[in-house]
């Protein structure tokens, strides 16, 4: 059994105030409503978890009886930090599940391809992530708006969700974190701390996520192409 874990607990500031970007109608639904379905319909997920603020549980149960999603799921509430909702998820997730699919709820356009491939990853090296390689030119700055030094881009990957575990993996990272007292953004990230390796699934179309009001009408076109 494999399951799947919708981060959909952030306030998504950078849109701008009273902006709910999980629920802005993008092709059609709401975006969170679309990166759902792609876990409701893929073959290789079982059941999802979607990770809410409080008090917004009314509103998921709503958009999943309109849009029909037919996986067992459940709602569970956020937490403080990322590694914190990400940590109440995975505790809401069956016993017997034996791979965690973890998914921006802001990541509508992944495709079901990308899904496969980081499940059957992570069940052969313990933890997946989809990424694409970096294209620019990369600089670091000395902390301000000069240039530091000049990166090499041909090792430099941009990572996304899904991030896909082996449960018992991710469990072990989490408590890692926690022990630690970190903050991360990213599950992978406390993969570093037990010395997991994370192998990198390329990701060949875009996946991009709604940050910022720029990204609707790329992600509008991508969903409705």
């Amino acid at each position: 059994m494999n399951s799947a874990i919708i981060v959909a607990a952030g306030r998504g500031t950078r849109m701008g105030p009273d902006v709910d970007k999980l629920f802005l109608p993008v092709a059609g639904r709401p975006v969170v409503a679309h990166t759902w379905e792609r876990f409701d319909r893929h073959p290789d997920i079982h059941e999802v978890v979607v990770v809410v603020r409080a008090g917004m549980e009314s509103a998921f149960a709503e958009l999943a009886e309109l849009h029909g999603f037919r996986k067992p799921h459940r709602f569970v509430p956020g937490g403080a930090e990322r590694q914190d909702s990400v940590a109440h998820g995975l505790a809401a997730t069956d016993s017997s599940a034996h791979l965690v699919a973890i998914q921006d709820g802001a990541r509508p356009c992944t495709a079901p391809a990308v899904i496969s491939r980081c499940l059957a990853a992570a069940q052969q090296a313990g933890a997946a992530v989809a990424a694409q390689r970096v294209t620019d030119t990369l600089k670091e700055s000395d902390g301000g708006h000069r240039v530091a030094r000049h990166l090499d881009r041909s090792r430099l990957w941009a990572v996304q969700t899904p991030q896909c575990f082996r449960r018992e993996i991710i469990e072990r990272a989490l408590a890692a974190v926690r022990e630690s007292g970190r903050q991360i953004t990213d599950d992978t990230a406390a993969c570093e701390l037990i010395g997991q390796p994370v192998e990198l699934v390329e990701c060949p179309e875009p996946n991009p996520k709604v940050t910022q009001p720029g990204d609707v009408p790329w992600i509008e076109f991508l969903l409705r192409s």
